[in-house]
């Protein structure tokens, strides 16, 4: 008889399901190790070449080979076939060189918000699971990482699927009072959000990990709020917005994941947000539960306005995922959703694809994937795409600054 059958018929549900989990994640901690040896740490292997760089800074190769003859700047390595090649790191260091070099265009290059440019929140949220919360965060914190901007992540999903793809277990690597909990908390042991903030493997990119500690909050606020009072925090839609306002002169963007769910983090988020991206699969199904949860924001937003809480977001748009350009339905449903909503649908879709698909084996998103991962004309139309999305964000972000483009 083996383990799962040693209960037996009558076994104890929760018992089985403790053996269940210590076996899974003995498992997943195996995989990552196999992953990302030798320290089981994930790490940003992805090389850019000159004609990357060309794309990103939009400026001439003849530029980047003069700089390297010249010995100006930060000098490429030489890959096996003799190419120039450049790290992550010297991205960043080429663009606040150019930037300096080049004062007409030290905008562009070193793009970082200015003085009297607010600090951004960008929360993505529905709560049907499956519609690419996940997903649309993470790549959109990479590109504008890859873009020249300081990014916070905050994982608020006790699910944790960020801090997965930042190459963390949950289970493992995030300790007690090391998710946002710490910063919301109500009690004595409340810590100031930059003392769980961590840095990543991505250049740019700061994370807040999450993990089941989040759920704590759910179950702490009612009894908070039963009993009347208010620290210096505030009431619990307040708590995550002044916790990251503390933080506000580190970063330029801040990127919420929410949980599938309407309780009471994904509130805190949605007041806590400058702008919201709600993803929709254009689906019947998924469509309609997107409606349940826009009337359930709706039906609370009007009680939490009895507490002085109001949603006021420079933006609100939605973004279909997972896109399949060649399905009848969803092209309906898509047809819908543009007709009803009109230009508060982002133009750009994230297509369905391979390449995303892939790239969660590895943890990765598809800005990190290196050449032969995938396809090489999978891994470009699903950039594409990307892209596409990632910049009409980023264009809404600058017209909330007032940078034309």
């Amino acid at each position: 008889m083996n383990e799962t059958t040693a209960y037996g018929l009558s076994g104890d549900t929760a018992e089985k399901i403790a053996d269940y989990t210590d076996k899974l994640s003995a498992e997943l901690q195996v995989m990552r190790h196999r992953i990302y040896p030798p320290e089981a740490r994930k790490a940003f292997t992805r090389t850019f070449s000159t004609l990357d760089l060309v794309k990103l800074l939009d400026i001439p190769e003849s530029t980047l080979r003069s700089m390297t003859i010249e010995g100006r700047g930060p000098q490429p390595h030489r890959a096996d076939n003799n190419r120039r090649i450049y790290s992550a790191e010297q991205l960043t260091e080429l663009r606040q060189y150019l930037a300096e070099h080049r004062p007409d265009d030290a905008l562009r290059l070193w793009p970082r918000r200015r003085s009297g440019e607010k600090l951004q929140v960008i929360a993505t949220a529905n709560f049907k699971g499956g519609s690419s919360k996940t997903t649309t965060s993470v790549h959109l914190a990479h590109y504008l990482a890859l873009q020249g901007y300081r990014v916070l992540c905050i994982d608020l999903d006790p699910q944790a699927s960020m801090t997965s793809i930042f190459g963390l277990q949950p289970e493992f690597d995030v300790g007690e009072n090391e998710t946002v909990y710490a910063a919301l908390r109500y009690d004595n042991e409340r810590l100031a959000l930059a003392d769980v903030v961590r840095k990543t493997y991505f250049p740019g990119i700061d994370l807040v990990p999450g993990n089941l500690e989040l759920m704590d909050f759910e179950f702490d606020t009612p009894a908070y709020l039963a009993r009347r009072e208010r620290d210096e925090m505030g009431l619990f839609f307040e708590r995550l917005k002044n916790a990251i306002y503390a933080v506000e002169g580190q970063y330029d963007f801040v990127v919420l994941d929410t949980p599938p769910s309407l309780g009471y983090a994904t509130l805190a988020a949605l007041y806590a947000a400058t702008g919201l991206i709600v993803t929709v699969h254009p689906a019947m199904l998924d469509v309609a539960s997107c409606n349940q949860f826009l009337i359930m924001i709706s039906d609370l937003a009007d009680t939490l306005s009895e507490f002085g809480a109001r949603f006021d977001h420079d933006f609100v748009k939605f973004l279909l995922t997972r896109v399949n350009p060649n399905d009848g339905p969803q092209k309906y449903m898509a047809g819908v959703m543009r007709r009803l909503f009109d230009n508060d649908v982002l133009v750009a879709e994230a297509v369905e694809s391979t390449a995303i698909a892939g790239a969660g084996v590895a943890k990765k998103t598809l800005y990190e994937l290196e050449s032969g991962e995938v396809g090489r004309e999978t891994l470009k139309r699903a950039l594409e795409s990307a892209d596409n999305v990632n910049s009409e964000v980023l264009s809404l972000l600058w017209q909330v600054w007032g940078r034309t483009e």
